[in-house]
């Protein structure tokens, strides 16, 4: 894959952002989506939604933070799982899916997968 510096750069800016967060959660479908983040160098809490068992028992669990970052997949179920994500926390914590049109937006839609993001690793550490 193709990588340009500004791409490594708004990269770079982007997990800064990222770890400069405060009161919030960032919210993965799963293991290898938080090991991507981890190696790209994010520090905060992650949360992987299938270690809650159903999407009640997560709605029930992130209720609590005041700050939600879903950084779930562009593919099909990822979208569902946004789209019943903020539909059921709405009115309970602020959702925030900014994070997930930066990093289409810095990728160029390359990528589709979160844990798609260890292509960049080397170029970051």
């Amino acid at each position: 894959m193709l990588v340009t510096e500004q791409e490594i750069s708004e990269l770079q800016n982007f997990i800064s952002q990222l770890n400069s967060v405060i009161d919030g959660v960032v919210v993965v479908e799963g293991k290898r989506d938080c090991d991507a983040l981890r190696k790209l160098g994010y520090q905060g809490k992650i949360l992987e939604f299938y270690k809650f068992g159903g999407m009640i028992n997560f709605t029930d669990s992130v209720s609590k933070y005041k700050k939600i970052i879903v950084l779930f997949d562009r593919d099909k179920k990822g979208r569902h799982l946004t789209g019943k994500t903020i539909h059921l926390l709405q009115r309970r914590t602020k959702v925030d899916l900014s994070y997930k049109r930066k990093l289409r937006q810095i990728t160029k839609g390359k990528i589709m997968f979160i844990e798609q993001l260890v292509c960049y690793e080397s170029y970051l550490v």
